[in-house]
């Protein structure tokens, strides 16, 4: 029909439609903020993002712990590799990675029982006065194995067993009370928990009482040392 605008219609004669017009693919709608409205995640991303935003923090090397508690233990006072390895088993840590850190720590010298085992005679002896005997039993005591601990040991002869022995029996004399007899025998008690032999302890208390006073002296003269070490023997 002439000067009607002809209608748009949907055969061969429709114009093209405008980009988008007819486009079945649903925008996103936009939220109140103007953010896109996004696609609901998969099951399979939704498992994934609750677990990264869930898991906590990635657990510490293990052999990284066990060398934290093996410094924290040398901060302290030096260690054997024994008491290392205790300290590790306490808190947990397998005795493989336990070994591998203790074997490094030897390596590089940060643990050394030979010596810790010198170390620790010179300064338990100068320090308490402990003989021998005490010393072995600690250094045993502390895993220290029994030939590092003789030759550490080694350097403690006879001879300044019996000066340090007779030096402790001077410095109680000072202060000590009552009669010679009872005073002897605390004396020989004290240098026996000390670890010094029966001979060598009551040989020292008898010097020393011989020359602490004529009574003391007189006292001493009647003690036959070698019969009551044999004595002590026996009764230990």
């Amino acid at each position: 029909m002439a000067g009607r605008r002809a209608r748009t219609g949907r055969g061969w004669d429709a114009s093209p439609p405008r980009a988008g017009a007819d486009d079945v693919t649903p925008r996103p709608r936009r939220g109140r903020r103007g953010r896109s409205d996004e696609t609901e995640p998969t099951t399979t991303e939704s498992t994934s993002v609750a677990e990264s935003t869930s898991a906590g923090p990635t657990p510490r090397d293990e052999a990284e712990v066990a060398r934290e508690i093996c410094l924290r233990q040398l901060a302290v006072r030096p260690r054997t590799r024994a008491e290392l390895a205790g300290a590790l088993a306490k808190k947990g840590i397998s005795d493989e990675v336990s070994a591998q850190v203790l074997d490094r720590y030897d390596e590089v010298g940060i643990i050394d029982d030979a010596a810790f085992a010198r170390a620790w005679v010179s300064s338990r002896h100068n320090g308490r006065g402990l003989a021998r005997r005490a010393l072995a039993n600690e250094l045993r005591q502390r895993g220290v194995d029994g030939e590092v601990a003789s030759e550490a040991l080694d350097e403690l002869d006879e001879e300044t067993e019996a000066e340090t022995a007779r030096a402790l029996v001077d410095r109680k004399l000072r202060t000590a009370r009552g009669e010679p007899d009872a005073v002897f025998r605390r004396l020989v008690g004290m240098l026996a928990r000390k670890g010094y032999p029966p001979g060598l302890a009551i040989r020292a208390v008898k010097d020393a009482l011989a020359a602490q006073s004529a009574e003391a002296a007189e006292f001493a003269e009647q003690i036959d040392a070698d019969a009551l070490a044999e004595a002590e023997g026996e009764r230990g």
